[in-house]
């Protein structure tokens, strides 16, 4: 039986950043330009 420290791990090595700009109007938020410049994914 292996134990759990001999499990080898996968690191991400990109993360996404998406931003729904209709659910955070109807949820009441304000999304700053500067995510918006950052995201990779908006949804307007």
């Amino acid at each position: 039986m292996r134990r759990s420290a001999d499990l080898p791990i996968a690191l991400p090595t990109k993360y996404e950043l998406g931003v729904n700009l209709k659910t955070a109007k109807t949820l009441g938020l304000t999304i700053q330009p500067s995510i918006l410049l950052q995201a990779d994914t908006v949804i307007e």
